[in-house]
């Protein structure tokens, strides 16, 4: 017999909601499917508080009204384990990410227990426990699910209620707890989750490397991927992919037969989208040069601030190394040059500011005093 509830009826829900009312925190994990649509499909949730584990099923239930109340209550902690994508199937799921949450991934890294830890490997060092990984790729639309699935899925919740208070207890004593908190507040904001066309070209990689009018493509041909992907509920590869968009920014052909040309493009594409894939570059080229998307550039400094970059930079290793903290995740040279300049820079939030960013400020203020 199962330790776990496997809940797949609404006043089963319903109850078992009910009883976790006033919960200081619950652990929390989702299994879902998005390898060929843009959203996440969801297909089951596990919670788990100390002495209950569930078994939610989606697809199942006509319902999740009871569920998303209580995931939804601002005073019930939210435990996760690389929380991003599961925040973000419920921002789509409901306009909002739960909140407030604690990320055993983020959190293991300011403690200096690994960096993009994985959940299984966290356990292990953490506990001592070797998890099943067989059903890693499972696809979890299938129904009904197999006992060693559902039991596999329980195992994702049941030892993330016991690294979460270890975790909050190391945290506390080094006196971070409240720093962390920023960047799980962070976490949650909408601007993570919300669709943004226009910004899409950003996360094309080596974006940088084009030029202004180059840039200006990208982002017309970026934004028009996105919506499509998005109206359609398809992959943005299955629209266009990197590759390609980066390859029509550079050329940015002017008729059909320079667009016939773009290695990659796929014919159905050229065939259905063409015409517009062309008015799109001709519009993008057409902006004025103040309208283009700017490069990301270094702030100025004084030949002082260049020399304390490196001294700082020698800094920041020492400290991170004494915590067991990669010193590349804590700040690079750029992050180091934002903050002397008086810029926005990671070093001002959340741990890092616990562990050396505070501290640089200080200096800063100091020197600017002297």
């Amino acid at each position: 017999m199962s330790d776990f509830l496997y809940l797949v009826d609404q006043p089963a829900l319903t109850d078992f909601c009910a009883g976790l009312r006033g919960a200081a925190w619950l652990a929390l994990d989702t299994e879902f499917i998005r390898e060929q649509t843009f959203y996440p499909q969801l297909c089951l949730i596990q919670l788990a508080t100390p002495d209950r584990i569930a078994c939610i099923d989606p697809l199942a239930l006509p319902s999740l009204d009871p569920l998303l109340e209580l995931l939804y209550d601002p005073a019930i902690t939210k435990v996760l384990h690389a929380a991003h994508q599961d925040l973000e199937l419920f921002f789509h799921l409901r306009g909002a990410a739960p909140a407030p949450v604690f990320d055993t991934q983020l959190a293991a890294l300011a403690l200096g227990q690994g960096h993009q830890l994985s959940y299984a490997a966290l356990v292990q060092q953490l506990l001592g426990v070797e998890l099943d990984k067989a059903h890693t790729r499972a696809d979890w639309r299938q129904r009904p699910l197999a006992p060693a699935w559902l039991a596999y899925a329980a195992d994702d919740v049941r030892y993330l209620r016991e690294l979460y208070p270890r975790q909050v207890a190391a945290l506390q004593q080094r006196s971070w707890l409240a720093a962390l908190a920023e960047d799980f507040q962070a976490m949650c904001h909408p601007d993570r989750y919300r669709l943004q066309p226009s910004e899409a070209w950003r996360r094309v990689r080596e974006h940088d490397r084009l030029s202004g009018v180059q840039r200006a493509v990208l982002r017309s041909l970026a934004a028009w991927r996105e919506e499509q992907a998005s109206r359609h509920d398809r992959p943005r590869r299955w629209i266009l992919g990197d590759i390609v968009l980066l390859e029509l920014a550079r050329r940015m052909p002017a008729s059909m037969e320079q667009l016939q040309r773009i290695r990659g493009l796929p014919a159905a594409t050229l065939q259905r989208h063409g015409a517009l894939l062309l008015e799109r570059i001709a519009a993008a080229r057409a902006e004025p040069p103040e309208q283009w998307p700017l490069r990301s550039v270094r702030p100025r400094l004084t030949p002082r601030q260049m020399a304390q970059v490196d001294e700082w930079l020698i800094l920041i290793a020492g400290r991170a190394r004494d915590y067991g903290i990669p010193p590349q995740i804590c700040a690079d040279r750029r992050d180091v040059e934002n903050l002397l300049a008086g810029l926005d820079s990671p070093l001002q939030h959340g741990w890092r500011a616990a562990l050396v960013g505070r501290e640089l400020q200080a200096r800063q203020a100091g020197d600017d005093n002297a």
